[in-house]
């Protein structure tokens, strides 16, 4: 193999290296030939494939391998690929890491080591609204102990977990307590409960620490209070070896049994899992979506369903659904264009549409995933409004004044005039292809649009002055209009 020359080597040592080249036509200024450094590029590498075909370059580099960048397109009529995508989004599918929520599982993983540590029994109450990731990070902070206890050479814990909706009686709880904390022996008269009163109030080597999880612990909040004072009281006991971890999804019952816990002096270590934001939202669907070797969804329709989803409930079991929803409206439409190629004008569109997604795969791509109209439908199909349903019902320029003003107020206006608003709704129209209405009769519009509460005017003696301001959310308008086919590309 032919040694590389050095740049730094004179003139002639490069002419006798290419010695071996054809003679060329002498120029009238000479020059030396050029000589490509072998420094590295932004798209090779000393380390890169000699045909071109393939970049392997060095990840200290920063360079991407090729396949990496352009996933395969998604073939929807793919009965298997469809079952791997709904999986995929399904909420029994547990995914490989529990992302935006690694601060708290260090919390609870840490209070537990802790515990282990000093075998010294302790509780602790986990908190947040339903869809926030409490019990799939239990789950993973369960996994890492076990692993941290073998590396560290602990004996390993005990553990139980339970749903307190699935208990018969509330008191059962003791009784699963007991079957882990003890092997069966003869039968005694005393309480479950009692029993473990006694076991942790005498000194035992031999006992293992438990790892007590009690998921829907609202359950024992609401039906039997009783219950949930001496579960936590269990770990006041002298000789106590469990870890109690309660898990509940509302926010508030922690104020209307802590005290009393307090008084108990059994009050637990609070942890609260505060409701997903967009970017949260967003980051988990694409870490589901990345495992998949093809793309399922438009960015833009993902961004709107986390958006949607933070602004109501911050739920990401919500969002996962609406997902899935979103995928059904693509199944349908591809349904309904099929039906529809019995019409000659309508099978010459979809021959041309073919054509021109075999030539451009990105349109192929673009026409296969779920796009933001598809998730707009599914998101309004979930959180139906009023709000929706007016805008839906309105007349088509008026939807246009709304679209206009949507655009319009984007970014940090907060109102504007009505003249204003009627060069922005007027540039629509031109760019549509529609002609605008007057100024009078836009004005008119505008007075209807505030008397259904989706702007408001201010008062002025001259309606070109009037101050226009939204009152209504941008995403709702999103969801009225993206259905529709003119607004498809004007909402973008």
């Amino acid at each position: 193999m032919p040694a590389i020359a050095d740049p730094s080597t004179p003139n002639t040592h490069k002419r006798k290296l290419r010695s071996h080249a054809p003679p060329r036509a002498e120029s009238p200024s000479p020059s030396p030939p050029k000589w490509k450094s072998p420094r590295p590029s932004a798209i090779a590498s000393p380390h890169s494939a000699a045909n071109g075909n393939e970049i392997v370059a060095d990840e200290n580099q920063g360079v991407l391998r090729k396949p990496d960048l352009v996933k395969s397109l998604w073939n929807l009529k793919d009965g298997e690929q469809l079952r791997v995508v709904k999986e995929a989004l399904h909420l029994a599918t547990a995914p490989s890491a529990v992302v935006c929520r690694e601060e708290e599982q260090d919390m609870v993983l840490g209070f537990c080591k802790s515990c282990i540590e000093h075998e010294k029994a302790g509780s602790l109450y986990i908190c947040g609204c339903p869809g926030t990731g409490k019990s799939l990070s239990m789950e993973k902070v369960k996994e890492a102990l076990h692993n941290w206890a073998k590396e560290e050479g602990f004996p390993l814990p005990d553990v139980l977990s339970v749903n307190c909706t699935s208990l018969a009686n509330t008191s059962d709880i003791f009784t699963k307590i007991l079957g882990l904390s003890q092997s069966r022996g003869r039968r005694v008269l005393a309480t479950p409960l009692q029993q473990l009163q006694n076991m942790y109030s005498q000194k035992s080597s031999t006992r293992n620490m438990m790892l007590i999880v009690a998921d829907e612990l609202d359950y024992l909040i609401t039906r039997d209070r009783a219950v949930l004072h001496d579960l936590f009281m269990l770990t006041t006991f002298p000789f106590a070896r469990c870890i109690l971890i309660g898990v509940a999804n509302a926010i508030d019952l922690a104020d209307r049994f802590l005290p009393r816990l307090t008084s108990l002096n059994c009050k637990p270590a609070v942890v609260t899992f505060r409701a997903y934001s967009k970017d949260q939202i967003l980051r988990i669907l694409e870490e589901r979506l990345n495992e998949l070797p093809y793309t399922v969804f438009q960015r833009q329709a993902l961004e709107l369903c986390a958006r949607k989803v933070a602004a109501a409930s911050g739920d990401m079991r919500k969002a996962l659904c609406i997902c899935r929803s979103a995928i059904e409206m693509l199944e349908a439409e591809v349904r309904e264009s099929v039906c529809n190629l019995n019409t000659p004008l309508e099978e010459k569109s979809s021959s041309e549409q073919n054509m021109a997604t075999v030539s451009d795969p990105m349109k192929k791509q673009e026409f296969d995933i779920v796009r933001i109209d598809h998730m707009a439908r599914a998101l309004s199909k979930t959180y139906r409004s009023p709000v929706v349903d007016t805008i839906q019902s309105l007349p088509h320029h008026q939807q246009i004044i709304l679209c206009s003003s949507m655009k319009h107020f984007r970014g940090s206006k907060k109102d504007t005039i009505l003249g204003e608003l009627y060069k922005s709704y007027s540039q629509l129209c031109k760019s549509s292809l529609i002609p605008p209405t007057g100024i009078l009769e836009f004005s008119n519009m505008c007075r209807v649009l505030n008397d259904q509460g989706l702007i408001k005017l201010g008062p002025s003696r001259e309606d070109k002055l009037k101050r226009v301001t939204p009152k209504v959310d941008e995403a709702d308008i999103t969801f009225a209009l993206q259905g529709i086919r003119f607004f498809r590309n004007c909402l973008q």
